[in-house]
């Protein structure tokens, strides 16, 4: 089957996905509501799952010369800095027949944005947002609003990839953007300049400390240029009316406090981001179908992930290359979105109940904390490596 396929959104979800099916045959049209792909965001962990993916699209090369392949994600005991746990990834390759990788968001995006202009069948309109929304049993028919210039594109289907608040989404019926709710909990982002930081803090690693209702992760990029980091803290943040629901000023008392009893090198970490920003983190009840018709959700649209399992990318990777195997192995448009929908709403549904077990597990505090860390010591490298393989090894 080929036909043109037509894209709202210009994330990870959306660039994969127009480059798996220009690849499959299809012309792929992207329409992106913002006028520039700015370069914002920071780190991001790019697990097997998704990496073997990448590979099959001819665009992994080109992410592996920007990324980072780390040897292990140690965990830490906030407090003092104490080892719980480790689990090795040098094997990732052999285990789970793809690599780890770390990188900042800007560089993928760049890697994916270079390798699909080399396709084709695949087009990128900037400052292009979708606002009506028809479709039929030949197709589908989207508004595109460009500055003052209102146009109409025709697709075989569209494929929604528009994030947490998607305007598809809500037009399906399958949830409106103010459904999103605040989980309870704000992930600080910053970069530190790594020639400031202890060289331990440059390692090829990625570092997960725990503490009570809070947590740090931190890994290097860019050869070690800079320090990726991570904090995330309970909070009780409230929207305000027309909020975005990212990239927000950082409460740096807020983060003080929630750092405070820290070992003192996580403290001074913390304390030498020039720039901290907030993210708001947001949930939103699970939906039993990716698709309806000739529309299909993919990326956060469909299933956003908290970060406490590092998929959010990855999912969105996954769900790119399931929709461009269903729809080039099916006739009709519609029957493949529904079997694009059967193979990745259980699996993605499983990872978002995961991501939330870990959150709950990594900000636990007192005897419950203590038990936590205790398990963590016991269970060893080889146990902890099989607690992933349903993951990364699918």
């Amino acid at each position: 089957m080929a036909g043109r396929a037509l894209i709202a959104g210009a994330g990870i979800g959306g660039l994969t996905a127009a480059l798996a099916l220009a690849r499959a045959g299809f012309e792929a049209a992207i329409f992106e509501r913002t006028a520039v792909l700015e370069e914002f965001g920071a780190g991001l962990q790019l697990t097997p799952n998704a990496t073997r993916i990448l590979a099959r699209l001819g665009a992994l090369e080109a992410i592996q010369g920007r990324a980072l392949a780390p040897r292990a994600i140690r965990i830490l005991r906030g407090r003092d800095g104490a080892c719980l746990s480790a689990l090795p990834l040098e094997s990732a390759q052999k285990r789970w027949r793809a690599p780890y990788l770390v990188i900042h968001r800007a560089d993928l995006q760049r890697a994916l944005v270079e390798r699909l202009a080399r396709e084709t069948r695949a087009t990128l309109t900037l400052g292009a947002e979708i606002g009506g929304l028809t479709s039929d049993e030949a197709g589908v028919t989207i508004g595109v609003k460009r500055g003052a210039i209102g146009l109409k594109e025709r697709g075989d289907f569209l494929i929604a990839a528009d994030g947490l608040r998607s305007v598809v989404r809500e037009r399906l019926g399958l949830g409106g953007r103010e459904e999103a709710l605040f989980s309870g909990r704000v992930a600080f982002r910053a970069q530190v300049d790594g020639s400031s930081l202890p060289e331990r803090w440059r390692a090829p690693e990625v570092t997960l400390r725990l503490g009570a209702k809070a947590h740090l992760v931190h890994y290097p990029l860019r050869e070690g240029a800079v320090v990726n980091l991570v904090a995330v803290i309970e909070s009780g943040w409230r929207a305000q009316k027309g909020d975005e629901p990212w990239d927000g000023v950082a409460d740096r008392d807020a983060l003080a406090r929630a750092f405070a009893r820290w070992s003192p090198e996580a403290r001074a970490a913390i304390e030498a981001a020039v720039e901290w920003r907030a993210w708001p983190l947001y949930d939103r009840p699970g939906i039993a179908s990716f698709s309806a018709g000739r529309v299909a959700l993919i990326g956060d649209a469909a299933h956003p992930m908290l970060p406490f399992l590092a998929q959010g990318a990855a999912q969105a990777i996954e769900d790119a290359g399931a929709l461009a195997d269903c729809l080039e192995q099916a006739r009709d448009p519609g029957a493949a979105l529904a079997a694009y929908s059967q193979r990745r709403a259980p699996r993605a549904a499983r990872a978002q109940a995961e991501a939330r077990a870990q959150a709950r597990l990594y900000h636990l505090s007192g005897p419950l904390a203590l038990g936590r860390d205790l398990g963590m010591r016991m269970l060893g490298s080889e146990r902890l490596l099989r607690r992933y393989d349903w993951l990364y090894g699918a």
